[in-house]
């Protein structure tokens, strides 16, 4: 992928005849746009998931290719985690090359259940859904102002993780192959808080029989039961007592209220590992098979499931997210909502090892373990791809909110 910053050499003010024949180019480029839109709606089916490349509409840009952006910045916007910062747009580097159609798919689904804020626009979001990538750019920047997020105290790089959706193999019975079992919440959890351990679970009668009869489905390996805990939900292709199979999301119910504790981090802190991936983990749990336990229990924390039916529609889609829609593949990211509002569009910066990241996702969710400011969770997928680049995922990160003017 080629990255590139745009610069913007005027830093003088315009004329006010300048101004004047600039609004008009602008305000000509996002009205064709809608209109089209507008057109196209009139006659067409619901949306689908993500395509490949949405319809070109031809549509001229500003003269020099984008708009004007020489005009006094707003204010910073302090909150409760976090202190926005107003910056040009010629700031956000890569914004020319990233493809926002795909952006514009998860965009459409936090316009299922948007924000007080971003409400208003989204019947703007709707119509230039299918516009080419010019038309959106000139209307992101018309309509937004792009913020850098920083903590309140501190540098403003944060850290880039990653997660996704694991597809494992279950039967509804146990047996000796399928004998780890995953639990729909138990009777009375909101009334007992913090709830049991994952030790206690294990080993106390009381806990075992509060969690009798909410069998979901049981799983070969207790790792991979921890997986699906910790990224909090995943597809599974049950096997049922008839001998067909069923393949169903498990999505997020509840947990024990226990804290996090990362297996991984306690695995390095022995020194028993030296990465700390999911399949260097198991090769570890291969290597000493007595000292299982020992490993879960490190991690006093265990969610709950509920099943859910995946249509072929579903399965296009991510599980939910905090926000109550679909999370998008490569477009979705989980933050503290304290720093961003659910629903926001943000200009995400990362780069390391693993990935280079410059392009524009949407805050859709959140997680136990995503805290501060510039801290975010990026929603890999599904599958075996995901998986591996969610678990070495783990770089620096600087975040642009895009907010409403």
């Amino acid at each position: 992928m080629v990255h590139q910053t745009i610069n913007n050499n005027n830093n003088m003010a315009p004329s006010a005849s300048r101004k004047s024949k600039f609004m008009n180019r602008l305000l000509c480029t996002v009205v064709n746009a809608l209109i089209v839109g507008m057109l196209a709606a009139c006659g067409s089916a619901p949306l689908q998931p993500p395509v490949s490349s949405p319809p070109s509409v031809p549509v001229a840009l500003p003269q020099g290719g984008w708009p004007d952006d020489s005009a006094a910045l707003p204010g910073p916007i302090v909150r409760s985690k976090s202190r926005w910062t107003a910056v040009r747009w010629a700031e956000l580097p890569g914004l020319g090359e990233d493809p926002l159609h795909e952006a514009w798919n998860a965009w459409l689904k936090s316009c299922e259940r948007p924000g007080p804020a971003f409400a208003p626009l989204c019947s703007e979001v709707r119509r230039l859904s299918i516009g080419g990538e010019e038309a959106q750019r000139a209307w992101l920047m018309a309509r937004l102002q792009p913020y850098q997020v920083e903590p309140l105290t501190g540098a403003a790089e944060g850290l880039l993780t990653g997660y996704f959706e694991p597809v494992l193999q279950a039967s509804r019975t146990p047996s000796a192959d399928f004998s780890v079992p995953l639990y729909q919440p138990p009777i009375g959890l909101a009334q007992r808080k913090p709830w049991y351990t994952r030790q206690e679970i294990d080993t106390q009668a009381s806990a075992q029989a509060a969690l009798k009869g909410r069998e979901i489905a049981f799983l070969a390996d207790p790792v991979d039961a921890l997986i699906l805990q910790i990224q909090g939900s995943g597809r599974v292709r049950i096997l049922q007592p008839d001998g067909t199979q069923r393949l169903v999301r498990l999505a997020y119910a509840g947990s024990n209220e226990q804290p996090y504790k990362s297996v991984g981090r306690w695995l390095l802190d022995q020194g028993a590992v030296r990465d700390a991936s999911w399949p260097a983990i198991k090769a570890w749990v291969a290597q000493n098979p007595g000292r299982l336990n020992e490993l879960l229990w490190s991690n006093p924390r265990t969610v709950f499931f509920r099943e859910e039916a995946l249509s072929e529609l579903d399965a296009a889609w991510g599980p939910k997210g905090a926000q109550g829609v679909s999370l998008t593949p490569g477009r979705s990211i989980a933050v503290d909502p304290g720093s961003i509002p659910y629903g926001t569009p943000v200009w995400l910066v990362s780069s390391g090892p693993t990935a280079r990241l410059q392009k524009l996702v949407l805050a859709q969710d959140t997680g136990s373990a995503i805290v501060g400011a510039v801290r975010a969770d990026y929603f890999a997928g599904w599958g075996a791809a995901a998986a591996d680049l969610a678990g070495r995922l783990k770089q620096p990160l600087r975040l642009w909110v895009l907010w409403p003017k």
